[in-house]
């Protein structure tokens, strides 16, 4: 059984090319998905693949933010994120507190190729298989 995943993607500007070629040898597998992107990343994705892409703001903007509260609201099962290590970037806290939702919430997350490529070939990947929710999802107040 196939199942139809919820897929975010994000990728700092030095990493956007990774992530294109990366789409573009998965361009198959997730055309079968439901795909959001935040800004510029998701216009280059859309233009050079031809995927439909539902698009939000541009990361610094609030994009981030809205892939973490898609995260929050149950409506995200993975995220490739392509961050750059070795770049400071002027929204680094919205970039953390994107990985923390992901993480609290048990989303699969990759943030790098080789991880995003184990990911998508996952058997688990392709099943009906959801993943335990995690500690946010399940423990009362435990954000506060």
């Amino acid at each position: 059984m196939s199942t139809v995943r919820r897929i975010g993607l994000v990728a700092h500007d030095e990493r956007k090319k990774d992530l294109l070629e990366w789409v573009r040898f998965n361009r198959g597998t997730l055309s079968r998905h439901r795909l959001w992107a935040t800004g510029t990343t998701g216009r280059i994705l859309a233009e050079a693949c031809g995927l439909e892409i539902r698009l939000l703001k541009s990361g610094p903007l609030g994009g981030d933010q809205q892939l973490g509260a898609m995260i929050a609201s149950g409506e995200l099962d993975v995220l490739i994120f392509f961050w750059d290590p070795m770049t400071a970037q002027p929204h680094d806290v919205d970039v953390k507190a994107l990985l923390r939702m992901a993480v609290l919430y048990n989303v699969a997350v990759a943030c790098n190729r080789a991880t995003a490529d184990h990911l998508i070939s996952s058997d688990l990947f392709h099943r009906g298989h959801r993943p335990a929710a995690g500690e946010a999802a399940t423990s009362p107040g435990a954000m506060g």
